[in-house]
């Protein structure tokens, strides 16, 4: 068996070799060789997902509740359902004040200050629910409407239908800056079944090289001999096989890793941003924290300008616990959740405000989520425990009217009462706003 196969493989190879000559087709024309076949007017060309991983307490920010402080320290009226951890407390009222912001008038709690000053720009989605409270379950069902892996995600979604723009850099984008891995790892934003071309790949822009290898040992030169050759080899095995995807997205793959060797580089090359810009993002914040998530945030708008589809933005813990899911407040919520808060507020605001004087808001979606929310009653002292059964998002962007409220919770903020929304919701919703009908795709 072993000497039949190496024949073969001989075979294979002189065969590739004899064709070499028959190729015209550049490998980087591959990716963009099909236009994608929208099913409505597309309102949006990018989205930009800052995931706010553990979970930011709805009552505290987007969704104040009056009653919380009308009835503190109080036992919750009608059943408590069952918690992550079962350590229930009474009603809390929120640390945070509540405000209304904007000519719009939106409700919300002085948290986030610098995105509240955007208020007329974001719609707040009040009645989002999800099936799970546990973070890994809830990460993957947030991103994959799945609560297991092997499912593809959001981002391999939209990259599938509607491909790639700029064949030199992938569609689906992870950006980390000192982050820890959400609970559920990398399978939370892969293709599952979907071609690989539609993964979300992961740039570290804490490292001196932001992906892996991405400095070459060979020349150009024969780096282009051996991707042409390992084209003509797959081309001639996808030939004999029904199902051609696997092998022509791997081919894919390798031509985007080649072009990304000076895209890369270039891109994550701020110095050609003006110190105006630069401040603007929070890039000279005496925090890291801070500075860094600002880094994400000036990353992704360029990204966005060169074609991106999809760009996820990570958080880091800022007080040095819970680095996978570090808004997960089950104690200190009023210390650690402001801590949070402060690593987002301003360089996501000043990213609203750069896209929108850029004239690229309109076109590019951006969402604010977590897995779910937190309860309106204590975890201990001074915690909340998780809340899957009503909390808040928000979107701007992207054809979304902004200064709007969607659906409700109830008077303490603890379910969803009216318009409520699921996961499939949000992401039909973004697929619409990309021009696509979820079920056609």
């Amino acid at each position: 068996m072993f000497a039949n196969s190496l024949t073969n493989r001989k075979q294979l190879i002189k065969q590739a070799l004899a064709t070499l000559s028959l190729s015209q087709l550049p490998l980087s024309n591959l990716q963009a060789a099909s236009k994608p076949q929208l099913h409505y007017p597309a309102k949006a060309k990018s989205v930009i997902f800052c995931y706010m991983s553990g979970g930011v307490s709805h009552v505290d920010s987007f969704d104040p509740k009056p009653k919380l402080n009308k009835y503190h320290g109080k036992p919750m009226p009608g059943k408590v359902l069952k918690t992550q951890f079962d350590n229930n407390g009474n009603i809390m009222a929120s640390p945070w004040k509540t405000s209304r912001y904007g000519q719009s008038g939106l409700e919300m709690t002085n948290l986030f200050p610098e995105i509240a000053k955007h208020a007329d720009d974001i719609a707040i989605v009040r009645s989002m629910t999800s099936k799970f409270s546990e973070h890994a379950q809830g990460n993957f069902y947030m991103h994959t409407g799945f609560p297991f892996l092997g499912h593809p995600s959001a981002g391999a979604w939209l990259n599938y239908g509607l491909g790639s723009e700029n064949s030199n850099l992938p569609g689906n984008i992870v950006l980390k800056n000192n982050s820890g891995m959400p609970h559920g790892g990398v399978s939370i934003f892969g293709n599952g079944y979907l071609p690989a071309t539609t993964q979300g790949s992961f740039i570290d822009l804490a490292n001196k090289s932001p992906i892996f290898n991405i400095k070459p040992k060979d020349s150009i030169e024969d780096q282009q001999k051996s991707l042409e050759l390992i084209y003509q080899m797959d081309r001639l095995f996808a030939d004999k096989i029904a199902d051609r995807m696997d092998v022509h997205s791997m081919v894919n793959n390798m031509e985007t890793a080649f072009q990304m060797q000076s895209t890369i580089p270039e891109l994550v090359n701020l110095e050609q941003e003006t110190e105006a810009t630069k401040k603007l993002y929070c890039l000279d914040h005496n925090k890291d924290y801070v500075a860094n998530y600002g880094k994400q945030c000036l990353v992704a708008r360029r990204l966005v300008e060169r074609g991106v589809r999809f760009i996820e933005l990570t958080c880091a813990s800022a007080y040095g616990k819970q680095s996978a899911n570090p808004w997960d407040q089950h104690g200190n919520i009023k210390k650690d959740h402001g801590l949070m808060a402060e690593q987002v507020d301003a360089p996501i605001a000043g990213l609203i405000k750069d896209l929108k004087s850029r004239g690229l808001l309109d076109s590019t979606l951006i969402i604010f989520t977590g897995e779910f929310g937190r309860t309106p009653f204590s975890q201990g002292s001074n915690g909340r425990d998780h809340n899957p059964y009503g909390f808040s998002l928000w979107m701007a962007g992207g054809g979304v009217k902004g200064g709007r409220v969607l659906g409700a919770t109830d008077e303490l903020g603890y379910h969803a009462t009216e318009n409520v929304s699921t996961i499939y919701d949000l992401w039909a919703t973004v697929l619409h706003q990309m021009g696509l009908n979820h079920e056609k795709l």
